[in-house]
């Protein structure tokens, strides 16, 4: 029982994790889609990736992001599978 426990609780979170993979365009999204979706960035942090977006063009790569300040290379790193600048 406590077997079956354990295996339902393990399904239940990897479907959890798979349904909040979202992909966030860094050159579309709005500062409330970024907030919600992006691991360490609140709405301050989003308000200066589209304040930096719109002063200097849309982001070639991800790897751009690092020239907002205060985004490093550890932060998308750990958002790489939901960070994207292609339009579907």
């Amino acid at each position: 029982m406590k077997t079956l426990r354990i295996f339902l609780a393990i399904l239940a979170l990897t479907f959890s994790t798979l349904s909040l993979a979202v992909q966030v365009n860094i050159n579309t999204a709005d500062a409330q889609t970024m907030s919600q979706h992006i691991r360490g960035i609140g709405l301050k942090k989003a308000h200066a990736i589209i304040q930096y977006r719109l002063k200097n063009g849309k982001f070639k790569t991800v790897q751009d992001l690092v020239k907002v300040k205060g985004i490093g290379p550890k932060l998308i790193q750990k958002n790489k599978d939901v960070l994207t600048t292609e339009t579907k």
